[in-house]
């Protein structure tokens, strides 16, 4: 194992050794899991076992997540220029990207050349769809960094699902309007994961546009040319998407739509579950308070972090936002979930369940303390949630 050392000038004689350091290779297995599904399907021609990927991604891991706990370390910072500059995690990301790829036509193929039952079709979407959820989260990696290689892999992966306006409205809206009232995709308390999504999914569209359209009117070009980021990545989808219908014929328009509907949606359930209920405080000029950990809900589950390359130390990543996921750390008294993300998308998934866990776990988080004024509320639901907590 690598061992990472310095003398330094006050510490003295400092190393250290990322103990999940060939771990992090689940990272690229995990996105070509919908594979054993349909293989296990070719050898039996048992329909059902296509959906297998399904179980293990939302009871199996969650289930994990609670056996083996959570690593709570960080690394030293003064070893964290040499953990960063080390390019074997960068290969990692970038050796995932083929993976998003090769699953989504591995789909297309089975989908496309087998008698399926409509509802087989369905799960085959849904899976590849829920893994290409992946393709996100590598995109999210990717995109932060401030080299043109990995941004424009970034767009190569949300090309994947035809989400090709996410860099954009992520890193120049998301990461300026968290947690408050103005972000689309910042969950406010008392708002169902389905009424976020109405307003999450449109809202970043409309904002990424809005935003890419501005920095091109800035450079003095015009919004539909080659120089729009968004539109070089939707052009990368009919690249790989467009030849897919070809190949296997009308098929391919349900499945793929259900497949990239699908893979937003995973997107939302992120959204969801890392920031509800929280919000920046205003200060006097009327500006927000800058982003603190203690603005994202954060989880330290070691196999789930694995898997997503440590996104759900999300509260670093937002206070630090091109901090390389080797090197993101836990802080003390930060909003913590009780499972890692998949648990959490479970638990989003029926609201009545999601309210009885979070809202109070929201309310007696430090730095709210019981204080409704200190929380980012659904305005529909303001009225019924403070008198039942005000």
């Amino acid at each position: 194992m690598k061992t990472f050392s310095i003398t330094h000038p006050v510490a003295g004689f400092i190393t250290y050794q990322d103990k999940k350091r060939y771990l992090w290779l689940l990272s690229i297995v995990m996105p070509a899991v919908p594979l054993m599904g349909m293989f296990i399907y070719l050898q039996t021609g048992l329909e059902w076992t296509l959906g297998l990927p399904i179980l293990l991604i939302y009871l199996v891991v969650p289930f994990l997540d609670s056996i083996i706990g959570s690593d709570n370390d960080n690394p030293p910072e003064e070893i964290v220029p040499q953990l960063e500059a080390d390019t074997y995690y960068r290969y990692l990301t970038f050796a995932t990207i083929p993976m998003h790829i090769i699953v989504l036509i591995a789909a297309a193929y089975l989908v496309g050349s087998n008698d399926l039952s409509w509802w087989a079709v369905a799960v085959v979407a849904i899976v590849a769809g829920g893994y290409s959820g992946f393709s996100i989260n590598t995109a999210h990696e990717l995109g932060h960094k401030q080299t043109s290689i990995e941004q424009w892999l970034a767009k190569v992966c949300m090309a994947v699902l035809g989400y090709g306006h996410f860099c954009i409205d992520h890193n120049r809206g998301h990461h300026v309007a968290v947690a408050t009232p103005e972000d689309p995709a910042s969950s406010r308390m008392g708002e169902s994961i389905y009424a976020f999504a109405l307003r999450e999914i449109p809202g970043n569209l409309k904002r990424g546009w809005r935003l890419e359209q501005a920095r091109l009117q800035k450079q003095g070009k015009k919004t539909f040319s080659i120089h729009n980021e968004i539109l070089q990545s939707y052009f990368l989808t009919v690249i790989l998407q467009g030849p897919l219908v070809f190949a296997f014929g009308w098929i391919m328009l349900p499945f793929l739509a259900m497949h990239n509907g699908w893979a937003w949606f995973q997107l939302t359930s992120a959204n969801y579950v890392e920031h509800y209920g929280l919000l920046r405080q205003k200060k006097d000029n009327g500006r927000y308070e800058r982003c603190q950990p203690h603005h994202s809900w954060n989880a330290n589950y070691i196999l789930s972090n694995i898997m997503l390359f440590n996104l759900e130390r999300h509260s670093d990543h937002h206070a630090n936002p091109i901090r390389r996921y080797q090197s993101l750390r836990n802080f003390p008294n930060i909003p913590e979930m009780p499972n890692g993300y998949f648990g959490m998308y479970l638990m989003a998934y029926i609201p009545s369940v999601w309210f009885a866990v979070m809202d109070k776990r929201l309310l007696s988080l430090a730095h709210i303390n019981g204080d409704l004024s200190k929380v980012n509320i659904e305005p529909k639901k303001k009225e019924a949630i403070y008198a039942r907590y005000g």
